[in-house]
């Protein structure tokens, strides 16, 4: 279905834009709004700075639009007000600019960690949001801002992603990748035995896709996304340094020092690991995606080593072109700084 006029918030970041050169290739008039400037929109898109709290200028970018994306968050690594203020308040304000301007479908891009750590894996979609961090929590009260408005009569499907990678993340994977590249070991928490599913970009695009355009009955509900197929986190990372092939391998470190030190080295600020995953990466975490794939026909065809290789691909790519320099995290775009960690490739 083409010739509809559809709205990205986030429109600069990772998926943002992937999703917005998708809309504009399938025949929709997009348009992009975000903080940052997009300075090459794809043909049949447009960009606008703006910050998603400000209601004048949504107010302006939703004129018109029949669907909406909501992409645009706070990641992790911002201060906690900034988190809460951006994905809570934002949201508040995406929707209610969107409701005013009579938006029929909008699409929220939710997240799996709105379930905290749990212990219930594969984790369906009922199982209770319990968020641990001011991310998780700012997500899950996201959520209950949807429904608010869901309970309005809006069609507001809420998709939640597993962490997803494609060509263009960068983050904390940009710290495997590199010491990959430079012929070093990579460590792993306990054994590395457990089982993490990711998600490829391609497939949440896709996904995104077709909650656009899903009937209502269908689209307006909540979904899981990740990969069908994936295996345990050290073959994922071993994958990586094979790839490099210098012949290292994946190293196990005992969980509970190393965990100890990841903690008191993020509470000085000298660590980019966040809490919430460093205990995530020492139990099974994937999600049950059955509701996406029988009632939206969803079928991811990434696996994650499918998804973390073509990452790699990507970024060995545009280091060859000059690396970009390590940034605060402020996108999932940018290469992370790795702190005091970087002193530790010495040992690997």
């Amino acid at each position: 279905m083409g010739g509809l006029t559809i709205a990205v918030t986030g429109a600069a970041g990772m998926l943002g834009s992937h999703l917005v050169a998708r809309l504009a290739a399938d025949g929709h008039d997009v348009v992009g709004i975000d903080l940052r400037e997009d300075p090459h929109p794809p043909a049949g898109a447009r960009h606008i700075v703006a910050d998603i709290r400000d209601g004048a200028a949504l107010a302006r970018a939703f004129d018109g639009a029949h669907a909406l994306v909501h992409c645009a968050a706070a990641l992790p690594s911002y201060p906690v007000d900034q988190i809460r203020s951006i994905t809570v308040d934002g949201t508040r304000a995406v929707l209610t600019a969107a409701h005013r301007a009579r938006v029929e479908r909008v699409v929220h891009i939710s997240s799996t960690a709105v379930y905290g750590l749990p212990k219930r894996v594969p984790t369906p979609e009922d199982h209770p949001r319990e968020p641990v961090d001011p991310y998780s929590r700012a997500k899950a009260k996201a959520e209950e801002v949807c429904e608010e408005f869901r309970g309005r009569g809006m069609c507001l499907p809420v998709l939640r992603p597993k962490t997803f990678l494609g060509p263009g993340r960068m983050g904390l994977f940009s710290m495997l990748f590199e010491w990959a590249e430079e012929r070093r070991n990579f460590p792993v928490l306990g054994r590395g035995d457990v089982r993490i599913q990711m998600f490829g970009m391609a497939d949440l695009v896709d996904a995104v896709v077709l909650a656009l355009h899903a009937p209502p009955e269908v689209a307006n509900d909540v979904y899981n996304l990740g990969a069908a197929e994936f295996g345990t986190l050290r073959e994922d990372f071993q994958a990586v340094l094979d790839a490099a092939g210098h012949g290292k391998r994946v190293v196990p470190l005992p969980a509970a020092p190393a965990l100890a030190v990841l903690r008191a080295l993020e509470r000085t600020k000298l660590s980019p690991v966040y809490g919430r995953l460093l205990f995530k990466l020492l139990d099974d975490s994937y999600v049950d995606i059955t509701r996406a794939t029988e009632r939206l026909g969803f079928r991811p065809a990434l696996s994650n080593q499918d998804a973390i290789l073509s990452t790699y691909a990507w970024w060995r790519t545009q280091r060859r072109g000059g690396a970009p320099a390590p940034g605060a995290g402020r996108t999932s775009r940018d290469p992370w700084r790795q702190g005091a960690l970087g002193l530790a490739k010495v040992f690997f």
